[in-house]
């Protein structure tokens, strides 16, 4: 396929160079020099302006860091300039009621559309193990299967239109409650005496398992290739899971769901997200923990 890829940051310029790598023409795009430097320099061919990069293009792939990025990037010119029935397929993390817009807006322009949101973070983008979560028609997902596939092992078709972005805000809202308690359960152990490697050995194979404490343990030791063993380095970024829990805690507000452990998950990314954490993987989360047992206090 012709892929346009506009968005080459941590995420898509793996993405892109993976895609490339599977035998597509890929042309990629990205509003910073330095991320179309640096995709250059790992071989992805690169242009100028995104108007450039979908003209000659079947399919559209962005990822975005808003909603209001995505629509304002429609609506400026990217939809015009592709060729007539081209597929957008949008990977950024947004609201569903702006998945919809999105939508609605390429449908109108002549064109088929997909939300199909990711999982996996930094390390599923680089080794083509993503989940996509993906909505739209069926006849649309399945042309895209075979290119989505290319970049991730496993994905998934969630039914309609913004239905891909309702699976990720439910699917973080569980990762970021899950790391919360993992990091409160570890900080505990502490101060009660037992070991890191010990709390691991159990929960790690009893009812505690989970991906916040097998993949993305939140200290050093028990999983080498957890962000805990380098310094916290994402990942997937503490500012990112607030963000994302910001969009949860708006769809929980549209529907009136009593999600009280989301919205609590919500505030503490927040707070997290507001200090140094931001670009710290959102494991190191634990440090906040920590810091607070310290003086109970201080946790608010």
């Amino acid at each position: 396929m012709r892929v346009a890829f506009l968005g080459l940051g941590h995420m898509g310029a793996p993405m892109a160079r993976n895609l490339a790598a599977a035998g597509h023409a890929v042309v990629g795009f990205d509003v910073s020099a330095a991320a179309r430097e640096s995709s250059a320099a790992a071989g992805l061919p690169v242009v100028n302006t995104a108007k450039e990069a979908v003209a000659a293009a079947s399919v559209v792939l962005t990822m975005f860091q808003t909603g209001r990025q995505v629509i304002d990037a429609y609506e400026g010119g990217l939809l015009a300039a592709a060729p007539a029935g081209a597929l957008f397929i949008d990977c950024s993390t947004i609201s569903v009621e702006d998945a919809r817009t999105a939508h609605g807006l390429a449908k109108a322009a002549g064109h088929r559309s997909l939300d199909a949101p990711v999982s996996g973070g930094v390390v599923g983008a680089e080794n083509a193990t993503l989940a996509f979560m993906v909505g739209g028609s069926e006849d649309d997902f399945a042309a895209a299967e075979p290119l989505l596939s290319a970049t991730g092992r496993r994905v998934v078709h969630c039914g309609g239109a913004g239905l891909g972005q309702a699976a990720k805000v439910c699917n973080n809202m569980i990762l970021a409650a899950s790391q919360i308690v993992v990091a409160e359960a570890f900080v505990l152990g502490e101060r009660l005496g037992l070991s890191h490697q010990a709390l691991f050995d159990v929960a790690s194979n009893a009812s505690g398992q989970c991906w916040a404490l097998t993949t993305n343990c939140p200290v050093p030791g028990p999983v080498p290739t957890s962000p805990a063993n380098r310094d916290y380095q994402p990942g997937f970024a503490g500012a990112l899971m607030a963000k994302d829990l910001g969009l949860a805690a708006d769809a929980i507000a549209e529907t009136g769901v009593d999600a009280r452990v989301g919205l609590l998950a919500r505030d503490l990314y927040r707070a997290f997200a507001d200090g140094p954490g931001a670009g710290q993987d959102f494991s190191g989360i634990i440090s906040m923990i920590r810091s607070g047992s310290d003086d109970p206090g201080g946790r608010g």
